[in-house]
């Protein structure tokens, strides 16, 4: 347990560094991002924009496996956790699945008895075997234990394949040239285990570095060889990176800094760090970090990467800044969809775009004529609902908007539109007594230890005279305090009201994911009621 509090008191500080600041006009912000529709193959041919995606994905391992690009990332509490993104030319990439299918790690991510909010999927690795052609994914949880996932695709199915008894704290997995598998790890004091060939048990563990007192903090490993040398990538939280070079995996160890304060690409965000290096087919080298940008959350972005003469990355500036724009890699530009677009839900499983707030109940929901969301729990805490669903905001600024077939609900219950993070807000529809009425409530939020504080307060209602509703909210995620998103409502899809106050979003680092659109229904009364998505839609500016 004290070895747990202290993970939990190192959380705390991991992004203490990070400052926001002002941000860009909306307007200059929308010109700036325009290249961010994928769509736009023609234009990214010459040059690509940062940060490559703009959506939360924190802590991001990219790793190739032929000529194919494959992104991990956080996820905490949202389940499935550890999203698996494709790419084929590093600058276009879309969704495939999930490496953990469910958070099966104890009945508070099942909102039994508990919540598992910022616990879940931390910093993990990602790594491919080619001998035996086969994906593995490790991760630790609640500072206790480690798993390991297996798929021989990337796009699942994913099967849990061991469960370790040492907590692998931002673990770097690295399959050596001799089919050996070594994971890196540690906060501040570094460690290298060396699993056995079947990758179920640990067979070695040795701390190879310990952080020098006047650098501070190092974690977030990515664990390499390369050209001979064992490099072991480690982040100064919120502000550097530096990295390891060894002829052993065991070390020992020589520190260089690869960047520390370096200008962003993101106005108002924070530095690139974490995430990893990544060499393309032709011998080409990327650094894909990530770039602090609340109340968006921790979005990717990439530099190239060159080598000095005796072995050491370096990161390719702009006028001694990440750059915004740099030129396209040496690959055929790859469009796919963007992540941006509509859902209508006509299938059994839901796009791997989609995560629920903690494990969903699934006997209470369907999909495949519009996604069905029965109620799964009585309470006036939307964060302690089940079965809401999540989707992530597309930055600078985008517009999700949401159709709903009302006319199963019940009385008592509550079902809309969320801005979702530890403060909230939404705009639904309540019905009370047979009847319907839409509604606007802010003022939901937690304490430091993810505890509920506030359920909301009503801040405008509206009759409802018919069962069916569209519900919008606009967003503004650029980086920095003061931003807002807006909600509205229409009874025939077209003519948008207005319903209550701009919502100010919480731009503090600490919740560590950002804003999400959620989806929601539950009770406060009696369980039976549900509601129908018919259509949702996520549009930019």
């Amino acid at each position: 347990m004290n070895r747990i509090h202290h993970a939990l008191d190192l959380a705390t500080s991991r992004r203490g560094l990070f400052i926001a600041g002002a941000g860009l006009a909306a307007g200059a912000a929308a010109a700036v991002y325009a290249p961010y529709a994928l769509g736009q193959a023609e234009a990214q041919q010459t040059g690509y924009t940062n940060p490559v995606v703009w959506q939360d994905f924190a802590d991001v391992e990219v790793i190739r496996v032929g000529a194919d690009f494959y992104m991990t990332a956080s996820t905490m509490h949202y389940s499935p956790g550890a999203p698996v993104l494709h790419s084929r030319d590093l600058v276009n990439w879309e969704f495939i699945g999930h490496s953990v299918p469910r958070l099966d790690f104890g009945a508070k991510y099942d909102m039994s008895g508990g919540r598992g909010y910022v616990r879940g999927i931390w910093a993990s690795t990602l790594a491919h075997r080619a001998s035996e052609g086969r994906f593995y994914w490790l991760g630790q949880i609640d500072f206790a234990r480690s798993y390991m996932y297996t798929a021989t695709s990337a796009a699942g199915p994913w099967t849990r394949h061991a469960e370790l008894p040492r907590a692998y704290y931002d673990a770097g997995m690295l399959v050596d040239t001799d089919n050996t598998m070594y994971v890196a790890y540690g906060n501040t004091q570094i460690s290298v285990a060396q699993l056995s060939a079947d990758g179920r048990t640990e067979v070695r563990n040795q701390q190879v570095f310990s952080t020098p007192s006047n650098i501070g903090t190092l974690e977030g490993a990515r664990f390499y060889k390369i050209n001979g040398s064992y490099y072991i990538f480690l982040t100064r939280p919120a502000n550097g990176q530096y990295i390891l070079k060894a002829s052993s995996p065991w070390g020992p160890y020589t520190l260089r800094q690869v960047l520390l304060d370096m200008p962003g690409p993101i106005p108002g965000g924070g530095v690139p760090h974490q995430g990893g290096l990544i060499s393309t087919p032709g011998g080409a080298w990327y650094y894909m970090g990530f770039v602090d940008a609340y109340p968006g959350g921790r979005m990717p972005a990439m530099a190239p990467i060159s080598w000095t003469s005796d072995g050491w990355p370096q990161v390719q500036t702009v006028n001694g800044a990440w750059g915004q724009t740099y030129p396209f890699p040496n690959l055929t530009p790859h469009p796919v969809p963007p992540m941006t677009g509509s859902d209508t839900f006509t299938t059994a499983a839901l796009a791997a775009k989609w995560e629920w707030n903690h494990n969903p109940d699934n006997t209470k929901w369907t999909s495949g004529s519009g996604l069905r969301l029965q109620t799964a729990t009585v309470t006036n805490d939307l964060y302690s609902a089940r079965n809401t669903l999540t989707h992530r905001i597309q930055g600078p600024s985008s517009t999700a908007t949401v159709e709903l077939d009302l006319s199963a609900m019940r009385d008592g219950d509550r079902t809309g539109l969320a801005m979702l993070r530890d403060a909230s807000a939404w705009i639904g529809v309540r019905r009370d007594n047979g009847v319907l009425r839409a509604v606007m409530t802010d003022g939901l939020t937690m304490d430091s230890s993810w505890n509920t504080t506030g359920t909301g307060t009503q801040r405008a209602t509206a009759d409802l005279c018919d069962a069916r509703i569209w519900l919008r909210v606009a967003a503004d995620i650029r980086p920095g305090a003061g931003r807002q998103a807006l909600f509205s409502y229409s009874t025939d899809g077209s003519n948008f009201v207005r319903l209550g106050p701009a919502f100010t979003l919480n731009s503090n680092w600490t919740f560590f994911m950002g804003y999400r659109f959620a989806v929601f229904n539950h009770a406060t009364q009696a369980l039976g009621g549900a509601v129908t998505v018919r259509r949702f839609d996520v549009t930019t500016p």
